[in-house]
């Protein structure tokens, strides 16, 4: 099987029902910035064995296929509360590492070691595919369960960076004011 079927030559792809929209579709947007984030969790894996992230990547599979498949088709093809259920076991997640954690004394910079920068990258890819997900919330509201896993999911990250530098002792640099 080739992997080129020269379908997309002229700017457009096709969703899981076989219509076309733009390759800049605010939907292609949305799930080609999931993909770029399940990238960048085997990055982050490929530095450290966090179980749990390979379970992240598998949930965002389920993310982009939802986003790749019309609304409609939804209740078919994906079980829509399995995202529920995921952004509880993020809490569930956050929560432990929060409890290992000292309070935040301020602003974090994103440093400290690759893995910790790699972590963070995580966060920040994962809220533009939030703000995607929010501007295709705007044309059906369908979309909020995705937005609300996104959203505990960019907070998963952050807590795991810290998590990150408690664990490999590494100091937390706050931001300084210049003023």
């Amino acid at each position: 099987m080739k992997i080129y079927t020269r379908t997309g030559d002229k700017g457009t792809t096709s969703l899981s029902d076989g219509s076309r929209v733009s390759k800049n579709d605010i939907l292609l947007h949305a799930y080609g910035t999931v993909d770029e984030l399940n990238s960048f969790i085997g990055v982050v894996i490929s530095q450290i064995s966090e179980e749990f992230l390979t379970r992240v990547q598998n949930e965002l599979f389920v993310v982009g296929g939802m986003l790749a498949t019309p609304i409609s088709n939804w209740e078919k093809y994906w079980n829509v509360d399995r995202l529920t259920e995921f952004t509880t076991e993020l809490e569930h997640e956050i929560d432990r590492m929060s409890a290992e954690l000292e309070p935040m004394r301020g602003f974090i910079l994103p440093q400290g070691s690759k893995l910790i920068a790699d972590t963070h990258v995580c966060r920040t890819v994962c809220r533009r595919a939030e703000r995607y997900v929010v501007a295709l919330m705007e044309v059906d509201e369908a979309y909020q369960k995705v937005q609300v896993l996104l959203n505990r999911l960019s907070d998963f990250f952050f807590i795991l960076a810290r998590f990150f530098h408690k664990k490999d002792n590494i100091s937390e640099t706050l931001y300084q004011s210049t003023k």
